[in-house]
């Protein structure tokens, strides 16, 4: 079983930043993807960005050019680096571990932007 965590969201006045934290620990394999969603009151959860285990990122349009997703120093630390934060990106922010067929959700961290 694979546990996954996230930390790091609060309460952010509109173009701040905010960096968010994904640890991931249990029976993970050698090699795995991170993703990051987010879903707002009212909405369906959306698709924000992906780190490949090779090291390879992709980003959602309404989040490019201002989040950052990387890997920490530890493998199995992933961070979302958000800056330029919106009103509209107020959500709870969910981090994904992937890995082709046996993939885990954390519970997610509340991030509001104030205007």
């Amino acid at each position: 079983q694979v546990q996954v965590v996230e930390s790091g969201g609060g309460l952010v006045q509109s173009g701040g930043s905010l960096k968010l934290s994904c640890e991931v620990s249990g029976r993970t394999l050698s090699a795995y993807d991170i993703g990051w969603y987010r879903q707002a009151p009212g909405k369906e959860r959306e698709y924000l960005a992906r780190l490949w285990d090779n090291g390879l990122t992709q980003y959602e349009d309404a989040v490019k050019g201002r989040f950052t997703i990387f890997r920490g120093t530890a493998k199995n630390v992933v961070y979302l680096q958000m800056n330029n934060l919106k009103p509209e990106d107020t959500a709870v922010y969910y981090c994904k571990y992937i890995s082709g067929g046996d993939d885990s959700w954390g519970q997610g961290t509340q991030v509001t932007v104030s205007s």
